[in-house]
């Protein structure tokens, strides 16, 4: 039996310590007497050992959250817990949602860190969706205390990635070039990869600070290409956010829009990577703000489930990639990874479901439901970003009646 690839611990030590030291805090790092939940299963445990030592080295306190693999497996033997719950488990068993030991969490956490690790790309297909999304809805009240949260300024949290063989076989990869875009991606070839964050941050926040300047001025962007053509309303009290190291790597400019004026049609030449299954040729169409038509080749039933949950008909996330700053080059088979990729025309991806509030001009904490619904902004238990790599041209229709290009040919044009 072939034995998995192993970064040498060289690369891992490098790259917890980005994850530590930089990709928390928003570009800070942690510090001493900092407390941080951990998340991974056992696919990821180098790279857990290292970020756990990492997390001791900077003086934080380590909250751990190791579990087993998941995978699809059979009923007989090596069935995960998560299939089998589905698959079993009672509407009430679902809903369950342990509210004092999960507030106690939050209340004791400054920092999460969860490394995304899939043994089986495919562990949860042919599981039914419904449970899927009853579940995501009962745990909704943990997400939205950890968003309180992070709007007062007071928790952070980032996502890494650990290659595994199966998402490496998923991606059409060897391990080796699996992980090499890993490498690549977060600068851990680089003698100093959080000197290398910093710069390119700094590059990325030349164009997110001109896209803020020119917001105020825009009423509609138009997103338009052979695969797409698409109308936004960017909306009121909106700004563009990026480099704040909440994911790791992260290459794009995003924004929450005003999804009321959400209008067009889009397809995905991407697929997508969610639920413990495989989504292709998602197609979607929009009128007045609300999905009023959605196909897919593959999967089609967990799209329309996804989509029928409370406000996963709504927008909430609209970004682009700028090609000169991914090194990304590979379709990786996992989200993280493909809503950044370089390539010949950059990348786009949007969210249906949960905003971000802190797109907001102002304090994100006094965003409350009135206010939310005022100026558009969505919320839902889905916050699911789809991703497409083709050709498109994106431009500013300006509150003067002029336009104005921010995008093509796969980069700011600003």
């Amino acid at each position: 039996m072939a034995v998995s690839y192993t970064p040498p611990d060289s690369i891992l030590k490098k790259y917890a310590n980005v994850l530590v030291n930089f990709a928390l805090n928003m570009g800070e790092g942690i510090k001493k007497g900092d407390v941080v939940r951990v998340s991974a299963n056992e696919s990821a445990k180098p790279l857990y050992n290292a970020v756990c030592n990492a997390i001791t080295l900077a003086g934080g306190h380590v909250i751990a959250h190791y579990a087993p693999d998941e995978e699809k497996g059979d009923m007989r033997r090596n069935e995960s817990h998560a299939r089998y719950f589905y698959n079993n488990a009672s509407d009430e068993q679902v809903k369950f949602f342990p509210t004092k030991y999960l507030k106690g969490l939050i209340d004791t956490i400054d920092h999460s860190l969860f490394i995304l690790a899939d043994k089986d790309p495919h562990a949860l297909d042919g599981v039914d969706p419904k449970k899927i999304m009853m579940r995501g809805q009962a745990l909704k009240p943990f997400m939205d205390w950890r968003n309180e949260k992070q709007h007062a300024g007071k928790f952070t949290w980032t996502i890494g990635m650990y290659g595994t063989p199966g998402m490496a076989r998923e991606a059409g990869l060897s391990e080796k070039e699996y992980w090499n875009q890993i490498i690549k991606a977060c600068f851990l070839d680089e003698k100093d990869p959080i000197k290398k964050w910093k710069q390119v941050y700094k590059e990325i926040e030349l164009y997110k600070s001109r896209l803020n300047k020119l917001s105020p001025k825009i009423d509609k962007l138009h997103v338009k290409g052979e695969y797409v053509d698409l109308w936004i309303t960017l909306g009121e009290k909106r700004k563009w956010l990026a480099g704040r190291g909440f994911n790791m790597p992260s290459f794009e400019i995003f924004t929450s829009p005003d999804w009321r004026g959400t209008n067009g049609w889009i397809r995905f030449n991407q697929p997508l990577y969610r639920y413990g299954s495989k989504i292709t040729g998602i197609q979607l169409w929009f009128k007045d703000g609300r999905v009023v038509k959605s196909s897919a080749k593959t999967n089609e039933r967990l799209l329309k489930e996804m989509i029928a949950t409370p406000g996963a008909d709504k927008m909430g996330e609209y970004s682009l990639t700028d090609k000169r700053h991914s090194r990304i080059t590979k379709f990786m088979a996992e989200t993280l990874y493909d809503e950044n990729m370089g390539g010949a025309q950059g990348n786009t991806h949007l969210a249906l479901g949960m905003c971000y509030k802190d797109t907001y001009i102002g304090d994100p904490s006094t965003l409350d439901k009135k206010l939310s619904k005022k100026l558009g902004f969505n919320d839902s238990s889905v916050h699911t970003d789809i991703i497409s790599t083709t050709r498109r041209t994106v431009t500013a229709h300006l509150k003067d009646g002029t336009q104005k290009i921010i995008y093509k040919d796969g980069q700011f044009v600003l």
